[in-house]
């Protein structure tokens, strides 16, 4: 993914809510899960790290790439932005893959 591909999906989730929220338990595999149900419909999604969370916010972004197949768009304050392109029903991809 190029630059100009990750600036648009960047101010496309300007707007969005974020969908799962990481507390003092960190990343778990139900939250994995949350985010690939979530994603799989959406494409592109909002994680947010909630104040009395201990981890590292770069350290999750990696582990959440690494169990979920997601990449991470971005990183704004504790938000985390995650795409992951859906090949049945692409809706925000065909946008992305538009883009050179």
């Amino acid at each position: 993914m190029n630059s100009k591909q990750r600036e648009f999906l960047r101010k496309a989730a300007h707007d969005l809510e974020p969908m799962i929220r990481l507390g003092k338990d960190g990343f778990t595999d139900n939250q994995a899960q949350s985010i690939l149900d979530a994603i799989e419909s959406r494409e592109l999604i909002k994680v947010k790290i909630l104040q009395n969370s201990k981890v590292e916010k770069e350290e999750v972004a990696k582990e959440i790439e690494e169990k979920t197949g997601c990449e991470v768009v971005g990183i704004i304050g504790k938000t985390i932005i995650l795409y992951r392109p859906n090949e049945e029903k692409p809706k925000i991809s065909l946008e992305v893959n538009a883009i050179r």
